[in-house]
């Protein structure tokens, strides 16, 4: 084996039509500085991880819509940012794929409630570094971004239930949807009123 065969380590989620298939990809280099964005609109959590991550050394920037996100990103892009995925004026996806416009080598971590493998992928090819699932620690949010290899446990040793597999398959369309309700209920044929709610649940186990 080649040691470019040994070079890729880092695990992500395939856009395959398994929803089980993992790829190995390597950690970019860190950036250079630890300037930071944060933005949650929960404020007891964005206030908390503030200053847990100002602790470690970061220089933080705390924001709490995707409109105050995006305007960050326009007088200075971060090197690192914790972005929540679904905020009360729009979706963290949105900032994450400006911040690896503005700045290819920042490195993004996306967290959400609500975590399904379609989202995580398309999370990825927006240009975030990671995506975890809440309730995440400090700890473990800080070790994401500086990470030089991400580990992540084989999904076929934890085989999805029958309904997690319908949920990764309504999550999947809703993304090739662009997000689009209405849409992904009519190709789904389903319910505009039933696939929100689905939608609004967290991922069943």
């Amino acid at each position: 084996m080649s040691n470019s065969d040994h070079s890729d380590k880092r695990m992500l989620p395939h856009d395959d039509t398994s929803p089980n298939l993992l790829i190995d990809e390597a950690a970019p280099a860190l950036p250079g500085e630890l300037t930071l964005l944060i933005l949650d609109d929960d404020r007891p959590c964005l206030t908390r991880l503030t200053r847990a991550m100002e602790t470690r050394g970061f220089s933080v920037t705390a924001c709490e819509s995707v409109a105050e996100g995006l305007a960050a990103l326009e007088t200075k892009p971060p090197a690192f940012a914790i972005i929540d995925m679904r905020l009360g004026d729009g979706n963290g996806l949105d900032v994450i794929s400006k911040l690896k416009s503005a700045r290819p080598d920042a490195r993004g971590i996306i967290l959400t409630g609500y975590g399904n493998i379609a989202t995580a992928v398309t999370a990825v090819k927006l240009g975030a570094f990671d995506y975890l699932a809440k309730p995440a620690d400090a700890d473990e949010i800080y070790h994401a971004l500086m990470a030089t290899q991400i580990d992540k446990p084989d999904a076929q040793e934890n085989p999805m239930s029958a309904d997690r597999v319908r949920w990764e398959h309504i999550q999947r369309v809703f993304e090739s949807c662009d997000r689009n309700v209405s849409e992904t209920a009519r190709r789904l044929n389903m319910h505009r009123r039933t696939l929100q709610r689905i939608l609004a649940k967290r991922a069943p186990r």
